[in-house]
C-alpha cells in the first residue's frame, strides 16, 4: 500500500467518525421535533380526541423505540471505534492517527449515552399524556 492510499484510507475513517459524532444527537432532535409536534398538531386541530390521543401515543413509542435503537447502534459503533479494552492503552503522550480514531469514537460514544438518555426524558410526556387538557 502507497503513502497515497494510506492517507486517503486514513481520512475516510476520520470524516466517517465525524459523521458518526452527529447521528446521535441528530436522532435526538429529530425526536424531540417530532414528539412534540405530533402532540401540538394532534392537540391543536383534533381537540384532544381519546382515540386518537392513544394512537398517538403508541406511535410516539413506536418511534421512539426505533430512535432509542438507532442511538444504540451508533453507540455500539462508537464502543468499538474507541477500541479501550482492546489495546489497553489509556494514555496517548503523542497524537498519532490512531489516538485521534480512538478520541473520536470516545467522543460519539459519549454523546450517544446523553442522546439516549434525553430521548428517554422527552418520552416521559409521552407516557404520561392521556388526554389534551
Amino acid at each position: 500500500m502507497t503513502e497515497s492510499d494510506e492517507e486517503r484510507r486514513s481520512f475516510r475513517e476520520e470524516a466517517d467518525s465525524l459523521w458518526l459524532i452527529t447521528f446521535a444527537a441528530s436522532i435526538w432532535a429529530v425526536h424531540f421535533i417530532v414528539c412534540y409536534g405530533a402532540t401540538a398538531s394532534v392537540c391543536a386541530k383534533l381537540g384532544g380526541d381519546p382515540a386518537v390521543v392513544l394512537t398517538l401515543r403508541l406511535a410516539l413509542g413506536v418511534f421512539t423505540v426505533i430512535a432509542l435503537a438507532g442511538i444504540a447502534f451508533v453507540g455500539w459503533r462508537s464502543w468499538l471505534q474507541w477500541d479501550f479494552l482492546d489495546d489497553g492503552d489509556r494514555e496517548h503522550d503523542l497524537a498519532r492517527e490512531e489516538d485521534r480514531h480512538e478520541f473520536l469514537g470516545h467522543a460519539s460514544f459519549l454523546i450517544a449515552i446523553i442522546s439516549f438518555i434525553g430521548v428517554i426524558y422527552v418520552s416521559l410526556p409521552v407516557l404520561v399524556l392521556e388526554t389534551c387538557q
